[in-house]
């Protein structure tokens, strides 16, 4: 099995061709078997809210919500950070299937002993 995938994201709509390539990364770790975890924070927490992530960044990009299918359908999750989250007084009911609420210690736990490529976004 291909090694571990960690894509770190804090920005959300406010720079959709940033969310755009962070999203291409992860659905091309996805996508080739390696297990992927998005971690949200800032922003990006807000992306991980039912109907949020809509749109298309640029003429040419994919549009977002192909690109959320493309990364759930691959096995992809989000852990999106709750700090951040209840900072914002979101409703964790909003959240879409793949994600779940949690921080660094359960990333770290999620890395494990063999570690991961990471990717800052």
């Amino acid at each position: 099995m291909p090694g571990k995938a960690v894509v770190s994201l804090t920005t959300g709509l406010e720079d959709p061709e940033r969310v755009t390539v962070a999203f291409l990364v992860a659905v091309g770790a996805a996508e080739s078997g390696r297990p992927t975890l998005m971690f949200m924070t800032k922003e990006a927490v807000r992306l991980a809210l039912d109907g949020v992530a809509v749109g298309t960044a640029c003429d040419g990009c994919p549009p977002l919500p192909d690109l959320l299918a493309r990364y759930r359908e691959a096995g992809g999750r989000y852990l999106v950070c709750p700090i951040c989250f209840d900072a914002r007084k979101l409703d964790k009911g909003d959240l879409v299937p793949n994600a779940e609420l949690g921080g660094t210690v359960p990333m770290w736990e999620w890395i494990g002993d063999e570690g991961a490529t990471t990717f800052s976004y």
